[in-house]
This record gives structure tokens, C-alpha cells and sequence, in this order.
């Protein structure tokens, strides 16, 4: 994989000449991502801003009693990264971590001010990410408060549907909010009902 995706993830909002496309490209670092392995870690500063070009990524933070909980999946053409420690540059309140083997493309907070100096465009399709995960960030808070876990794993299977059978069901688990002998039984039965 290469820079490609991102250009094509870029285009869907913004027009690039070519030779802005080359531009953005070439601030882009790729770089291999053992499964296990943190690209960011709590209590550093965010450096870069990852997008995944293959295999996928999770955001979790974890609490005072060893216990994770998953933000979010970044599976390919997902961006990821701790927001608020990206944009401001203070401590990081996320890991992140690869769940597979990936290749993630990394682009750093002082290359991306510098492409927004020389391609303005690029601000109007990061407003628009940044807009979508806070609207996406609310609802999922939301849901949590009020949805039963039926209904947030239905949510989980429509915005992750390329991951739901490549990421191990305890994550998931986590990520819902539920045991994972919880899940395993309630996917059970939703199969039974499906029938």
C-alpha cells in the first residue's frame, strides 16, 4: 500500500492538484506496526496522527484498576490518534495500539500546520474529521448511557462490519461494554434468531 489511499480518502472532500497530492504524500511516514505494539502511549504527547493502510488499530485508555476501555477501531483507511494530545500538544490521555500486523502512514502535528500553510484546502478536510469523531465520539457516550447491549453491538456491527470477525471477541466485548461469555451468548442467540 502506499500513499494512494490517503489521497483517495482526501479526495472525497477536497480537490488536490498534482502536485499538492506529491506535497501531502511526501510528509507521510510509513511504518510497519507489530500486533501488540503502541504507536502512542498515555502520558506522552501525540506526536503523529496515523492513518491505517492495513491490518487495524484500537484507542483505549486504561483505568485506575488495570481495567481498558476502547475508545475506538481504526481499521484500513481509518484515522486515529489522541485527539486533544494531538491537537494541543499535551500529555496523552489514549494508547494506541495494534491489534494486527499493520502499516499505518503517520503524519506529525508540525507537518500537518505546515500543510495547512501551503495546501489550505487540507483544513477544511481535517475540520471535517475532526467534526465527524466528535459527533461520532457524543453518540457512542450517548448510546452507552442508554442503549442495551443488543442495541450497541448492533451499532458496533454497522460501523466496523470489516473487522467484526478479525479482532478477538474480547475486545469487543470490552468495546460494548459487556463480559465477553455476555457476547458470546448474546451472538448465540441472535443467530438462533436470524434463523
Amino acid at each position: 500500500m502506499t500513499c494512494a489511499n490517503i489521497i483517495a480518502s482526501l479526495t472525497k472532500h477536497i480537490s488536490l492538484t498534482k502536485e499538492e497530492s506529491e506535497l501531502v504524500a511526501s510528509k507521510f511516514r510509513i511504518v510497519q506496526v507489530k500486533r501488540k505494539k503502541l504507536i502512542m502511549k498515555e502520558g506522552q504527547a501525540a506526536r503523529d496522527v496515523a492513518f491505517v493502510l492495513s491490518g487495524c488499530l484500537r484507542s483505549y485508555s486504561v483505568d485506575e484498576n488495570g481495567f481498558e476501555h476502547i475508545l475506538q477501531f481504526a481499521p484500513v483507511d481509518w484515522w486515529i490518534t489522541d485527539m486533544y494530545s494531538f491537537i494541543s500538544q499535551k500529555p496523552a490521555f489514549l494508547n494506541v495500539e495494534a491489534i494486527t500486523d499493520s502499516e499505518v502512514a503517520l503524519l506529525s502535528r508540525a507537518d500537518q500546520l505546515d500543510l495547512f500553510d501551503k495546501v489550505p484546502k487540507l483544513e477544511r478536510y481535517f475540520r471535517i474529521l475532526t467534526e465527524n469523531s466528535l459527533v461520532s465520539s457524543r453518540q457512542r457516550l450517548i448510546d452507552n448511557m442508554s442503549l442495551t447491549a443488543k442495541q450497541r453491538y448492533s451499532i458496533f456491527c454497522n460501523t466496523y462490519p470489516s473487522i467484526i470477525n478479525d479482532i478477538p471477541q474480547k475486545l469487543i466485548a470490552e468495546y460494548i461494554g459487556v463480559t465477553p461469555e455476555f457476547l458470546s451468548k448474546m451472538r448465540s442467540e441472535l443467530l438462533r434468531s436470524q434463523k
